[in-house]
């Protein structure tokens, strides 16, 4: 299917969409002569591939301090040397780029797919490639390549055609199916500047990839200023993922070529009073890619065969920390299982759906009669939470802090369709959902006993890397289980300072006078607090 654009011709193309929208309803267009005029003006049919080049700047999405009062993400390192190379005939794209190291996860690019646990950006040259369905990054030039999970590849395929060009050749593919409609709009501030005269845009959507509907806000310039279209998520479902290009970046590449040079993301909503949601996290990836070589296709791109050949299915990994006390774990995140007399408590529902519908059997063949009564929540950051919804499934109480609990309720735990990735939510909704009673929240300290064993839930201030921070103590096993506030990965080198969230935590230790003899991080191996001492001394 990729390769269809070098045998589709646009006429071809536009002659089919006008013959599907002769039946069209009040309120649309034809999007035939819209497609046309657009391709005309930028000169999609004479552009096979492109590559650009620029500096760019890269937002972590989901990776806030503090949700309701932040409107972006977290800024990451900028981009230096940034190259973008998309082959649409291929269906290959190339982004490699210079970023100082030891700050990220190597497999992490820019905006969504940032995990915690995974190993972190070594070298300071990244090459991320993305050929049909599969997708890998090099950490540096003499890396092995190491395969993208496969939504994240997905979203990297999806990447190449949101952009001008891309979308129209994405137009004339078989499936597209496009629709057009029309509005009158006033602009954006930041984006076009003052503006108080409304202009009317026509709005055309597509099917790419045969699942995501994907829109261009075409203007009268007939350039395309908005690309839009929504991408799964598990903690916010059907997520916002657009890319913007004012007018004035068009820059004239001759052969009737035209290319932008200003691109700006989002990822999630631009949202910044909140209105609609608590997450308002936006901003994901932009810059000016002033340097553009038209029909420069690069080199040929093979698929690497430990890239074709990986693994990607969920594997739990259970370890008996004590008598009652399983630490969950074969991923890049833990979560640890506790039985109590009546019930069991597990803490952490990180990653997805997948992985906690993994972990909940593994906790069922271990305690089979008992239920999960509680599920805590060490604190909001997305790589966090992506099971939540999972354990409210099978009929779990939130433990989390009071400060999550808005996040939580109105974006995360909710009846909000996801038609993308449809969880076991949103197929089977639950009525507590909506009833408010399945929610603990905690502001400093809070307990669970049954006379027998007994878990300690405290909040840790003050934090620069999040706010909202749960640990849980077991004073009976003297155990500590805690998130990214120590991490210990096997393979990752031993730290040789200690970080200000590993100061925080030391320090929250002993201001609560805690017995602690191990602590079990959410990402690694448990340690023997002494050592996490000598490390802080």
């Amino acid at each position: 299917m990729l390769r269809a654009t070098s045998t589709l011709t646009l006429a071809t193309a536009l002659v089919c969409a006008q013959a599907a929208a002769q039946g069209r309803s009040p309120g649309y267009v034809d999007p035939t002569p819209v497609l046309r005029a657009a391709a005309e003006a930028i000169g999609a049919a004479s552009l096979r591939c492109v590559t650009i080049s620029g500096t760019a700047q890269s937002g972590i999405a989901g990776q806030q301090r503090l949700h309701g009062y932040e409107v972006d993400w977290p800024a990451g390192e900028p981009l230096t040397n940034y190259t973008r190379t998309m082959n649409w005939d291929a269906g290959t794209m190339v982004e490699e780029f210079d970023r100082q190291p030891g700050h990220n996860p190597a497999g992490w690019k820019y905006g969504v797919g940032w995990r915690g646990g995974t190993p972190v950006q070594a070298a300071t040259g990244q090459r991320f490639v993305v050929s049909g369905a599969h997708a890998w990054h090099v950490d540096g030039s003499n890396g092995s390549p190491v395969a993208a999970t496969p939504e994240d590849a997905e979203i990297w395929q999806l990447d190449m055609w949101l952009n001008p060009h891309g979308f129209l050749k994405a137009a004339m593919l078989p499936g597209a199916n496009p629709v057009a409609t029309w509005r009158w709009e006033l602009g954006e501030m930041g984006r076009d500047g003052p503006t108080t005269t409304p202009a009317r845009v026509t709005v055309v959507a597509i099917t790419v990839l045969g699942k995501y509907r994907v829109d261009a806000t075409i203007n009268q310039q007939n350039l395309l200023q908005r690309i839009h279209t929504r991408v799964a998520d598990p903690v916010l479902g059907d997520m916002n993922y657009e890319h913007e290009f004012t007018n004035n970046s068009y820059v004239d590449l001759g052969s009737g070529i035209r290319f932008p040079t200003g691109w700006h993301s989002h990822q999630g909503w631009d949202d910044n009073y909140q209105a609609q949601s608590v997450t308002a996290g936006h901003n994901a990836f932009g810059g000016t890619l002033a340097n553009i070589r038209a029909n420069a296709c690069g080199d040929a791109v093979a698929v690497p065969e430990s890239v074709r050949t990986a693994d990607h299915s969920v594997r739990v990994t259970t370890d008996r920390l004590a008598e009652g006390v399983w630490l969950l774990g074969g991923s890049s995140h833990n979560s640890v299982a506790i039985e109590f007399e009546d019930y069991v408590a597990v803490v952490e529902a990180p990653l997805h759906e997948k992985r906690s519908l993994a972990v909940i059997d593994e906790v069922v063949r271990l305690v089979p009669n008992k239920p999960i009564r509680f599920l805590v929540n060490t604190h909001q950051h997305h790589d966090h939470i992506g099971g939540l919804r999972t354990y409210m499934h099978v009929g779990a109480t939130i433990v989390t802090h009071w400060r999550n609990y808005d996040f939580y309720t109105r974006d995360v735990l909710n009846y909000a369709p996801r038609t993308l990735d449809p969880d076991i939510v949103a197929l089977w909704p639950p009525t507590e959902l909506a009833e408010g009673y399945q929610y603990e929240v905690v502001r400093e300290n809070y307990w669970l006993n049954d006379g027998a064993r007994s878990m300690h839930i405290s909040y840790v201030h003050p934090l620069a890397h999040v706010e909202g921070m749960l640990v849980a103590y077991l004073p009976n096993e003297r155990m500590l289980i805690e998130a990214d506030l120590f991490d210990a990965i096997p393979g990752d080198a031993s730290p040789t300072s200690a970080t200000a969230a590993n100061r925080a935590l030391y320090t929250h230790v002993q201001r609560l006078g805690l017995d602690v003899e191990t602590i079990v991080p959410i990402h690694g191996r448990p340690v023997a607090w002494a050592e996490f001492v000598r490390l802080v001394q």
